[in-house]
Protein backbone atom coordinates (compact mmCIF):
# COMPACT_ATOMS: atom_id res chain seq x y z
CA UNK A 1 0.00 0.00 0.00
CA UNK A 2 1.19 3.54 -0.74
CA UNK A 3 1.54 5.94 2.17
CA UNK A 4 1.79 8.93 -0.17
CA UNK A 5 0.86 9.37 -3.84
CA UNK A 6 1.80 12.47 -5.84
CA UNK A 7 0.34 13.03 -9.29
CA UNK A 8 0.92 15.81 -11.82
CA UNK A 9 2.76 18.09 -9.38
CA UNK A 10 3.85 21.37 -10.96
CA UNK A 11 5.49 24.33 -9.23
CA UNK A 12 6.51 27.62 -10.82
CA UNK A 13 8.44 30.45 -9.18
CA UNK A 14 8.33 34.07 -10.28
CA UNK A 15 11.30 36.38 -9.63
CA UNK A 16 10.29 40.00 -9.10
CA UNK A 17 13.98 40.96 -9.10
CA UNK A 18 14.20 39.66 -12.68
CA UNK A 19 11.22 41.49 -14.05
CA UNK A 20 8.75 38.78 -13.16
CA UNK A 21 10.64 36.02 -14.97
CA UNK A 22 9.16 32.57 -14.33
CA UNK A 23 10.99 29.33 -13.63
CA UNK A 24 9.19 25.99 -13.73
CA UNK A 25 10.94 23.81 -11.11
CA UNK A 26 8.61 20.80 -10.95
CA UNK A 27 6.89 19.58 -14.13
CA UNK A 28 3.99 17.15 -13.94
CA UNK A 29 5.88 15.16 -11.29
CA UNK A 30 4.62 11.76 -10.11
CA UNK A 31 5.76 9.90 -6.98
CA UNK A 32 4.58 6.88 -4.99
CA UNK A 33 5.93 6.07 -1.53
CA UNK A 34 5.31 2.55 -0.26
CA UNK A 35 4.53 2.25 3.42
CA UNK A 36 7.64 1.63 5.50
CA UNK A 37 10.04 2.46 2.68
CA UNK A 38 12.77 5.07 2.30
CA UNK A 39 13.13 6.90 -1.01
CA UNK A 40 16.19 9.11 -1.54
CA UNK A 41 16.08 12.01 -4.01
CA UNK A 42 19.27 13.36 -5.55
CA UNK A 43 20.07 16.00 -8.16
CA UNK A 44 22.10 19.17 -8.69
CA UNK A 45 21.81 22.10 -6.32
CA UNK A 46 18.91 24.32 -7.34
CA UNK A 47 17.15 21.58 -9.29
CA UNK A 48 14.08 21.66 -7.03
CA UNK A 49 14.64 18.74 -4.66
CA UNK A 50 13.67 20.74 -1.57
CA UNK A 51 10.66 22.13 -3.44
CA UNK A 52 9.19 18.62 -3.64
CA UNK A 53 9.31 18.33 0.15
CA UNK A 54 7.95 21.82 0.68
CA UNK A 55 5.03 21.19 -1.64
CA UNK A 56 4.21 17.95 0.19
CA UNK A 57 4.50 19.70 3.56
CA UNK A 58 2.48 22.57 2.05
CA UNK A 59 5.04 25.24 2.83
CA UNK A 60 4.66 25.83 -0.92
CA UNK A 61 1.29 25.72 -2.65
CA UNK A 62 1.59 23.70 -5.86
CA UNK A 63 0.35 25.15 -9.14
CA UNK A 64 -1.29 21.88 -10.17
CA UNK A 65 -1.47 18.27 -9.08
CA UNK A 66 -2.52 16.19 -6.09
CA UNK A 67 -0.66 15.04 -2.97
CA UNK A 68 -2.68 12.25 -1.39
CA UNK A 69 -1.56 11.17 2.07
CA UNK A 70 -2.99 7.95 3.50
CA UNK A 71 -4.81 8.72 6.75
CA UNK A 72 -6.37 5.79 8.59
CA UNK A 73 -9.00 4.37 6.29
CA UNK A 74 -8.98 7.36 3.95
CA UNK A 75 -6.73 10.05 2.57
CA UNK A 76 -6.20 13.79 2.50
CA UNK A 77 -5.10 15.75 -0.58
CA UNK A 78 -2.54 18.18 0.84
CA UNK A 79 -2.46 20.16 -2.39
CA UNK A 80 -6.12 21.13 -1.90
CA UNK A 81 -6.59 20.91 1.89
CA UNK A 82 -7.50 23.94 3.99
CA UNK A 83 -4.96 25.38 6.41
CA UNK A 84 -6.50 23.75 9.49
CA UNK A 85 -6.32 20.31 7.90
CA UNK A 86 -2.71 20.92 6.88
CA UNK A 87 -1.72 21.90 10.42
CA UNK A 88 -3.49 18.89 11.92
CA UNK A 89 -1.82 16.59 9.40
CA UNK A 90 1.60 18.01 10.20
CA UNK A 91 1.07 17.53 13.91
CA UNK A 92 -0.20 13.97 13.68
CA UNK A 93 0.97 12.40 10.40
CA UNK A 94 3.73 14.33 8.63
CA UNK A 95 7.15 15.41 9.95
CA UNK A 96 9.82 17.57 8.29
CA UNK A 97 13.53 17.91 9.01
CA UNK A 98 15.12 20.91 7.28
CA UNK A 99 18.71 22.09 7.02
CA UNK A 100 17.83 25.19 9.05
CA UNK A 101 15.98 25.28 12.36
CA UNK A 102 13.48 28.11 12.92
CA UNK A 103 12.16 28.20 16.50
CA UNK A 104 11.15 30.60 19.28
CA UNK A 105 14.49 32.26 20.19
CA UNK A 106 14.45 31.90 23.99
CA UNK A 107 13.15 28.34 24.41
CA UNK A 108 15.72 25.73 25.39
CA UNK A 109 16.58 22.74 23.21
CA UNK A 110 15.09 20.28 25.69
CA UNK A 111 11.85 22.28 25.98
CA UNK A 112 11.45 22.41 22.21
CA UNK A 113 11.68 18.63 21.96
CA UNK A 114 9.49 18.09 25.03
CA UNK A 115 6.82 20.29 23.41
CA UNK A 116 6.24 17.41 20.95
CA UNK A 117 4.68 15.36 23.75
CA UNK A 118 7.67 13.96 25.65
CA UNK A 119 8.64 14.50 29.26
CA UNK A 120 11.80 16.55 29.69
CA UNK A 121 13.89 13.56 30.71
CA UNK A 122 13.06 11.65 27.54
CA UNK A 123 13.56 14.79 25.44
CA UNK A 124 17.02 15.26 26.94
CA UNK A 125 17.93 11.63 26.28
CA UNK A 126 16.94 11.91 22.63
CA UNK A 127 19.18 14.95 22.24
CA UNK A 128 22.06 13.15 23.96
CA UNK A 129 21.68 10.19 21.58
CA UNK A 130 22.14 12.58 18.68
CA UNK A 131 25.31 13.96 20.25
CA UNK A 132 24.19 17.22 21.88
CA UNK A 133 26.33 17.98 24.92
CA UNK A 134 24.69 18.10 28.36
CA UNK A 135 25.68 21.73 28.87
CA UNK A 136 23.65 22.68 25.76
CA UNK A 137 20.38 21.00 26.71
CA UNK A 138 19.00 23.97 28.63
CA UNK A 139 20.31 26.57 26.17
CA UNK A 140 18.28 28.06 23.31
CA UNK A 141 19.25 26.84 19.81
CA UNK A 142 19.64 30.48 18.75
CA UNK A 143 23.04 30.27 20.46
CA UNK A 144 24.02 26.98 18.75
CA UNK A 145 26.20 26.13 15.77
CA UNK A 146 24.56 24.96 12.56
CA UNK A 147 25.27 21.33 13.40
CA UNK A 148 23.83 21.63 16.91
CA UNK A 149 20.69 23.24 15.51
CA UNK A 150 20.33 20.40 13.05
CA UNK A 151 20.51 17.88 15.90
CA UNK A 152 17.65 19.69 17.62
CA UNK A 153 15.65 19.71 14.38
CA UNK A 154 16.06 15.96 13.96
CA UNK A 155 15.06 15.36 17.59
CA UNK A 156 11.93 17.49 17.19
CA UNK A 157 10.85 15.72 13.99
CA UNK A 158 11.40 12.27 15.47
CA UNK A 159 9.79 13.01 18.84
CA UNK A 160 6.29 12.09 17.65
CA UNK A 161 5.72 8.75 15.86
CA UNK A 162 4.53 10.41 12.65
CA UNK A 163 3.89 7.88 9.86
CA UNK A 164 5.60 9.94 7.12
CA UNK A 165 8.88 11.86 7.47
CA UNK A 166 10.34 14.32 4.98
CA UNK A 167 14.10 14.82 5.35
CA UNK A 168 15.84 17.73 3.62
CA UNK A 169 19.61 17.11 3.86
CA UNK A 170 19.07 16.10 7.52
CA UNK A 171 22.78 15.61 8.27
CA UNK A 172 24.39 18.24 6.03
CA UNK A 173 25.82 20.26 8.94
CA UNK A 174 26.91 17.33 11.12
CA UNK A 175 30.36 15.89 11.63
CA UNK A 176 30.76 12.20 10.64
CA UNK A 177 30.16 10.79 14.14
CA UNK A 178 26.99 12.80 14.73
CA UNK A 179 25.83 12.17 11.16
CA UNK A 180 25.99 8.44 11.84
CA UNK A 181 24.05 8.88 15.09
CA UNK A 182 21.33 10.87 13.32
CA UNK A 183 21.04 8.32 10.52
CA UNK A 184 20.76 5.51 13.06
CA UNK A 185 17.85 7.35 14.70
CA UNK A 186 16.18 7.75 11.30
CA UNK A 187 16.73 4.05 10.56
CA UNK A 188 15.21 3.16 13.93
CA UNK A 189 12.09 5.12 12.97
CA UNK A 190 11.93 3.41 9.58
CA UNK A 191 12.13 0.00 11.22
CA UNK A 192 9.21 1.05 13.42
CA UNK A 193 7.13 1.51 10.25
CA UNK A 194 7.65 5.11 9.15
CA UNK A 195 7.73 6.06 5.47
CA UNK A 196 10.65 8.31 4.52
CA UNK A 197 11.32 10.71 1.65
CA UNK A 198 14.82 12.14 1.92
CA UNK A 199 16.84 14.63 -0.09
CA UNK A 200 20.57 13.94 -0.18
CA UNK A 201 23.53 15.20 -2.18
CA UNK A 202 25.32 11.98 -1.24
CA UNK A 203 23.11 8.99 -0.48
CA UNK A 204 24.10 7.39 2.85
CA UNK A 205 25.58 3.90 2.73
CA UNK A 206 23.95 2.84 6.01
CA UNK A 207 22.62 -0.71 5.41
CA UNK A 208 18.83 -0.95 5.51
CA UNK A 209 18.14 2.77 5.27
CA UNK A 210 17.54 3.61 1.59
CA UNK A 211 15.36 1.33 -0.57
CA UNK A 212 15.54 3.27 -3.83
CA UNK A 213 17.20 6.35 -5.28
CA UNK A 214 15.49 8.79 -7.66
CA UNK A 215 17.06 11.73 -9.48
CA UNK A 216 15.25 14.99 -10.18
CA UNK A 217 15.85 15.80 -13.83
CA UNK A 218 14.07 18.53 -15.78
CA UNK A 219 11.43 18.76 -13.07
CA UNK A 220 10.60 15.06 -12.99
CA UNK A 221 11.80 12.12 -10.92
CA UNK A 222 13.58 9.29 -12.71
CA UNK A 223 15.37 6.19 -11.49
CA UNK A 224 18.99 6.96 -10.59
Amino acid sequence: MSALVVRGLTKTFRSHLRGGAESVVLRDLDLDLAEGSCTAVTGPSGSGKSSILRCIYRTYLPDTGSIRLHVGGGEVDLAAADDRTVLTTRRERLGLVTQFLHVIPRRSAVDLVAAEGLDRGEAAERLRRLGLADDRLESPPATFSGGERQMVGVAIALARPRPVLLLDEPTASLDPARRDRALQEVLRRKRAGATLLAVFHEVPALPGLVDRVLTLRDGRLVAA
